[in-house]
């Protein structure tokens, strides 16, 4: 018995390795989908791509759902969950579109590479923040935090002691994700997450495309070069890991799948090095290995308790 729950927990958290090179490469896809597009339209389409792709996900659950007989509950309790949905699926919406346009116009400005690090830097704040709602932070956090600080410092701090202004948007970034997932911690065992994250993905693609239409030339030849890039971003990246993400998460070890999921910026490291043929100099490696140290170092000893308050097993950035 032991045995067939060990195989199948492998089995779950090698589902969270494919989503976290999914992840990592999808940074990839977002530097090179701005060779064509400006970062507004291309969150604005990517993420309407998202959105419907789980559609055939959240189809499939609500049909085993009723299969199951798991309905039946009073109308006033469905009302009330019906618009718990909404409310959650627009807040989340609006500081997710907050996060992807600062990451995304940041992409312009710095590489895959860089911004897959900085990015998960959000493991690290999303603790941090907690402390606001007292939740206590061990030590190896912080020593985790100290640790990606320096990263950050040797990938972004040039010798004139001035940071690049790609990742400063990018670190931006970041720290609304951390608030985005303290978002969805505290909705997620309250609604349907399915629901919320379509909602979500659909009001930050509107709210990208009303932006682009206005700052940005919006071209469908152009449109058509990013096709690529546009896909990955919005099918793989969006419907296919959320999914696996979902499902991965089952049975997985929560301490475990921090630190996988956390290893997307290896990938997006390795990913902007073998397809963009991004160069990293041994500065920027050390700051690299510095900061997925401070990654893994601050969720090793994280129980899995306070994680779930806050991460909600962690939705994915996009």
């Amino acid at each position: 018995m032991k045995k067939q729950i060990s195989r199948s927990v492998l089995g779950h958290e090698a589902l969270l390795l494919l989503t976290a090179i999914i992840w990592g490469l999808a940074f990839v896809a977002q530097r090179a989908g701005m060779e064509s597009i400006g970062p507004f339209v291309f969150n604005g389409i990517r993420f309407l791509l998202g959105s419907i792709s789980l559609l055939p996900v959240i189809i499939l659950l609500n049909r085993n759902n009723l299969t199951d007989g798991k309905q039946g509950k009073r109308p006033a309790h469905q009302a009330m969950k019906y618009k718990l949905m909404w409310v959650s699926g627009i807040i989340s919406g609006l500081v997710l579109f907050i996060a992807s346009s600062f990451q995304q116009m940041g992409m312009v400005f710095t590489t895959a590479g860089n911004a897959g690090f900085i990015t998960s830097l959000y493991v690290i704040m999303v603790p941090l923040l907690g402390l606001i709602f007292g939740l206590k932070v061990n030590r190896y956090t912080w020593m985790g935090a100290l640790l990606a600080v320096i990263g950050l410092y040797f990938i972004s701090v040039n010798a004139g002691f001035s940071i690049q202004k790609g990742d400063m948007l990018v670190l931006a970034s970041a720290f609304f994700f951390a608030i985005h997932l303290l978002i969805i911690g505290y909705y997620s065992n309250k609604t349907d997450v399915l629901m919320l994250a379509l909602i979500q993905f659909a009001l930050t693609g509107i709210l990208s495309l009303i932006v682009g239409y206005f700052t940005e030339v919006i071209d469908i030849n152009q449109i058509k070069l990013a096709a690529i890039p546009l896909l990955y971003g919005g099918l793989m990246s969006v419907g296919v890991a959320y999914t696996l993400q979902i499902v991965g998460q089952k049975k997985a070890i929560p301490a475990h799948a921090a630190i996988i999921l956390s290893l997307e910026a290896l990938f997006a490291a390795l990913g902007g090095w073998l397809i963009l043929g991004e160069m990293f100099t041994a500065r920027q490696i050390m700051g690299g290995t510095l900061m997925l140290s401070g990654l893994v170092l601050s969720q090793l000893t994280f129980k899995s308790s306070q994680k779930n308050k806050l991460l909600a097993f962690m939705f994915p950035k996009v």
